[in-house]
C-alpha cells in the first residue's frame, strides 16, 4: 500500500512545478500576440515609432520565454520520476502529444524566436513579422499539445486497455487530438494568456504615466493591449462556457464540488457566495436550458436516476465493478499461458468491466469527493477577477480614446495593481481544473494513488523545497531582470537603422 505521505508530497512537488511554470506561460502567449500586432502595424504605416514599441515588449517577451522553458522542462521530466505508474501506464498516448510538442511546436518557436530577436535590420521587413507572427503561432501550437495531453486526463478517449503489456493503447490519434475538452481547453487557456498579456502591458505602460515618462508610447501600448485584451478576455468567457457544458457531461463531480452542491435537481442554483444564489444559473450553465438536471455530490455517489431514464451508477456499484475488473485481470495474466481458456473467460469478464477499472483502485467512496472548498473558492475568484479585468480594461480604453487616462492616476494605480491578479485568476483556474479532477490522475481511469511512483517520502520531501528555492530564485531574477528593462524604458531616443 502506498503511503498517503508520499502521495500527498508528490503532488505537491507536482503543482508546485506547474503553478510555477503557469506563471511564465500566459504572459509568453500574451505578449508574443501583442508584439506581432504591434510589428504588423509598424510593417504597414512604416512608422519606426511602432517598431520601437514592439522591440520594447519583445525584450520582456524574451526575458520570461526563456525562464519559463527552465520550468517547463522540469515539469515533463517529473511524468518519469515521481509518476512512473502513470507514464508506463498511459505513456503510448500522453507522451503522443507532448512528442508532437517538443518536435514540430517548440523547433519551430525556438527557431523564428531568433530570427525575430535577432533579426532586426539583418533580414528585410516582412520576413521580420512572419518570423515574430510565428514565433507567436508556435507558442500556441505548443500549449495546444500539452493541452491536448491535460484534456486527455480530464476525458480520455481514443484508447484501449492491452492487459498483456498492462497500458492503455492509442487507437485513434485524431480522437485525441480532436478531444471537445481539448477544444475549449485550448481557447480557454491561451486566450486567458492575452488577457495576462493585456494586462502587463497596461499596468507597465501606467507605470510611465504616473512618472509621465514615453507618454505616447505607454499610450499607444495601452491602446493596442486593452483592445488584445478585450477581445481575449470575452473569448475566454465563451470557451468558459463550453468548458462548463464539458465538465457537466464527463466530470460531474467537479461541477458539484466547485458549486458546494450535495443534493442536485433540475433548475439548479448557481452559488455566487455561500447564501446568495441565481435561481436556475447553474442548469443553464450545464445543460444550457433552466430545466435541466444537475446531479450533487451525494446523487454522484448513491446513483440516481437521469430525467432521460438514464440509471447511473452508485460509487459502491462502481468500485465493485472495478473490483471485478482487477480480479478478472489478475487471473488473465495468472492464466494466459497455463490455462487459455480460463484466460479467455478472464479477459472477456474484464472487457465487460474495464470502463470501472480504476475504481478498484478506490479505498472508499467518499474519496471520489474532491475537497470541495479547494475548487469552489478558487472558481469564484478566477469568475470574479475576471469580469474586474474586463471591466478594468474596457474603462482604461475609454480612459485612453478620451485622452483622460494621464491624467487619472487613481485608474494608473488600479491597473499597475492589477498585474498580480490577473497571475491569481489564471491559478485559480488551473486549481478548479486539477485539484476538481481528484482523486483521479486520469478520470475514472487512474486514481492518483496507483498512478505515484515507488520512491522514499524522505526523498521527494527533499526535492520539494529544493525546487521551491529554485523555482522562487527563478522567479526573482526574473522580476529583477524584468524591473531593470522596464526602469530603463522603451530607448525611444536610440538611433534607427532601417530595415532592408
Amino acid at each position: 500500500m502506498v503511503e498517503n505521505a508520499l502521495i500527498d508530497w508528490s503532488r505537491a512537488q507536482f503543482a508546485l512545478t506547474a503553478c510555477y511554470h503557469w506563471v511564465f506561460v500566459p504572459l509568453t502567449l500574451g505578449l508574443s500576440f501583442i508584439v506581432a500586432v504591434m510589428e504588423s502595424i509598424y510593417v504597414a504605416k512604416k512608422d519606426e515609432f511602432w517598431k520601437k514599441a514592439a522591440k520594447f515588449w519583445m525584450k520582456l517577451f524574451a526575458i520570461n520565454f526563456a525562464v519559463g522553458i527552465a520550468t517547463g522542462i522540469i515539469l515533463e521530466f517529473e511524468f518519469g520520476t515521481n509518476w512512473s505508474n502513470y507514464s508506463w501506464f498511459v505513456g503510448d498516448i500522453f507522451g503522443a502529444p507532448l512528442a508532437i510538442e517538443g518536435i514540430l511546436a517548440f523547433f519551430m518557436e525556438a527557431t523564428f524566436f531568433a530570427v525575430m530577436f535577432f533579426g532586426w535590420n539583418k533580414v528585410s521587413r516582412k520576413f521580420h513579422l512572419a518570423s515574430t507572427w510565428l514565433t507567436c503561432i508556435g507558442a500556441s501550437v505548443s500549449a495546444l499539445w500539452i493541452l491536448v495531453a491535460n484534456a486527455w486526463m480530464q476525458h480520455p478517449v481514443g484508447m484501449e486497455f492491452n492487459p498483456d503489456t498492462v497500458r492503455n493503447e492509442m487507437v485513434d490519434f485524431w480522437a485525441v487530438a480532436l478531444n471537445p475538452v481539448a477544444v475549449s481547453k485550448f481557447f480557454h487557456s491561451v486566450l486567458s494568456g492575452w488577457m495576462t498579456g493585456s494586462i502587463f502591458v497596461i499596468g507597465v505602460s501606467c507605470w510611465y504615466l504616473m512618472r509621465k515618462r514615453e507618454v505616447r508610447f505607454a499610450k499607444a501600448s495601452i491602446r493596442v493591449a486593452s483592445v488584445v485584451g478585450i477581445v481575449g478576455t470575452l473569448a475566454v468567457m465563451f470557451s468558459g462556457d463550453s468548458s462548463a457544458i464539458h465538465v457537466a457531461k464527463y466530470q460531474p463531480m467537479k461541477l458539484a464540488a466547485a458549486e458546494g452542491l450535495e443534493d442536485g435537481g433540475e433548475k439548479a442554483p448557481f452559488s455566487i457566495v455561500p447564501g446568495v444564489e441565481i435561481p436556475g444559473m447553474l442548469s443553464i450553465l450545464a445543460t444550457h436550458d433552466i430545466n435541466g438536471f444537475v446531479p450533487g455530490i451525494n446523487d454522484l455517489l448513491d446513483g440516481y436516476t437521469a430525467p432521460d431514464g438514464t440509471k447511473v451508477l452508485s460509487a459502491d456499484e462502481k468500485k465493485e465493478r472495478g473490483d471485478i475488473a482487477l480480479a478478472a485481470f489478475k487471473a488473465y495474466r495468472e492464466n494466459r499461458e497455463s490455462d487459455p481458456e480460463a484466460a479467455a473467460q478472464a479477459r472477456k469478464v474484464l472487457e465487460e468491466n474495464v470502463e470501472y477499472f480504476g475504481y478498484g483502485y478506490i479505498r472508499d467512496k467518499q474519496d471520489l469527493v474532491p475537497p470541495v472548498w479547494l475548487v469552489y473558492w478558487p472558481f469564484r475568484i478566477m469568475v470574479g477577477l475576471g469580469c474586474f479585468l474586463l471591466l478594468l480594461m474596457v474603462v482604461v480604453l475609454w480612459a485612453e480614446r478620451k485622452d483622460r487616462i494621464a491624467r487619472l492616476t487613481w485608474l494608473q494605480w488600479v491597473a499597475l495593481c492589477s498585474i498580480p491578479l490577473v497571475y491569481i485568476a489564471g491559478q485559480a483556474g488551473w486549481i478548479v481544473a486539477e485539484v476538481g479532477r481528484q482523486p483521479w490522475a486520469i478520470q475514472d481511469l487512474l486514481p492518483v494513488n496507483a498512478a505515484v511512483s515507488s520512491l522514499g517520502t524522505g526523498a521527494v520531501r527533499t526535492t520539494f523545497f529544493v525546487f521551491v528555492a529554485v523555482f522562487t530564485l527563478f522567479l526573482a531574477i526574473e522580476i529583477r531582470i524584468l524591473l531593470k528593462a522596464i526602469k530603463k524604458g522603451p530607448a525611444v531616443d536610440e538611433p534607427q537603422v532601417s530595415d532592408k
